[in-house]
């Protein structure tokens, strides 16, 4: 079985929000069409038997908590009753619209105990600034421990500080860095310590996570006070994390990520459709 844990879906209300709040494309890239037949042709031609589908960058809160608790409930029920049609080839993470602590709460025990979603998806960060670990989400993070919970992270492009003067579409470098910012604050605040039983995967390979991670882990030094809120260390917690093929099933990827989990810790991941399908034929052949 070839399990893609990295497939985004859209609904009619999702593609609505998008367009009223300016997102003429995400991260560099326009919406690209999707429904169910074309996700299932593109998984039948390239081997994949099931894919977990997900709410792509930028999430579903663009300011307002009560539009956001609509377009997460919407997107999750979407997603749920594509499951129920197709249980052999479909499973969800379900969207939590955060920043909203409260909405995030009420959307975790009806998408798990009413939907039975896979897991989570998670933005990397927040249009308010925030970053996953950041202690104001602990309420969050303690119910999807107590769950035992999959949660999937997602790059959000940044939103705080002054662009950099580069035309380069988001989705190729910064992406990468807002994965490696959330993913090293989970680990710096000491949020994968305290919830351990959060199953975290994140995307693209962690972006630029390998290779940095031993210089991340150089702030462990005698005296840090990293050590007390993470006293493994950097690299103990972020071999904990499951990783993603997306965009990154490539010698020079996986041969970093490589150096620093073992093969079970690396699952496969398409991106589609913001990834064209040659992209998901040459992931799937790179993997062989």
């Amino acid at each position: 079985m070839l399990i893609d844990v990295h497939h985004h879906s859209f609904t009619p209300r999702y593609r609505e929000a998008l367009a009223k709040h300016g997102y003429d494309n995400v991260g560099g890239i326009p919406a690209p069409a999707w429904d169910t037949s074309i996700a299932q042709g593109q998984m039948e031609r390239n081997g994949i038997t099931h894919a977990i589908t997900s709410i792509s960058a930028p999430g579903v809160h663009f300011g307002d908590d009560q539009e956001a608790r609509a377009i997460a409930r919407d997107c999750n029920e979407s997603s749920a009753s594509r499951s129920r049609e197709h249980p052999q080839q479909f499973g969800f993470f379900a969207v939590l619209p955060l920043p909203d602590i409260d909405g995030a709460l009420a959307e975790i025990a009806h998408a798990f105990d009413e939907l039975h979603a896979d897991g989570v998806v998670l933005m990397s960060s927040h249009l308010d600034g925030s970053y996953l670990g950041d202690p104001r989400f602990d309420e969050v993070m303690a119910e999807l421990d107590r769950r035992g919970a999959v949660a999937f992270i997602h790059p959000q492009v940044p939103t705080t500080g002054v662009a950099p003067a580069v035309d380069i579409p988001v989705f190729a470098m910064d992406f990468t860095f807002d994965t490696t910012r959330a993913a090293f604050n989970l680990v710096w605040q000491g949020t994968v310590e305290r919830y351990p039983n959060i199953r975290f995967i994140l995307a693209h390979a962690g972006g630029t996570v390998p290779y940095l991670a031993w210089r991340f882990n150089l702030l462990w030094a005698p005296n840090s006070p990293a050590i007390q809120r993470a006293p493994k260390g950097a690299l103990h917690y972020l071999q904990q994390f499951y990783y993603d093929t997306a965009l990154s099933a490539n010698a020079h990827s996986l041969a970093s990520l490589m150096q620093l989990v073992s093969a079970d810790q690396v699952l496969f991941g398409s991106d589609f459709p913001f990834a064209p399908e040659l992209i998901t034929t040459v992931s799937v052949a790179n993997m062989r």
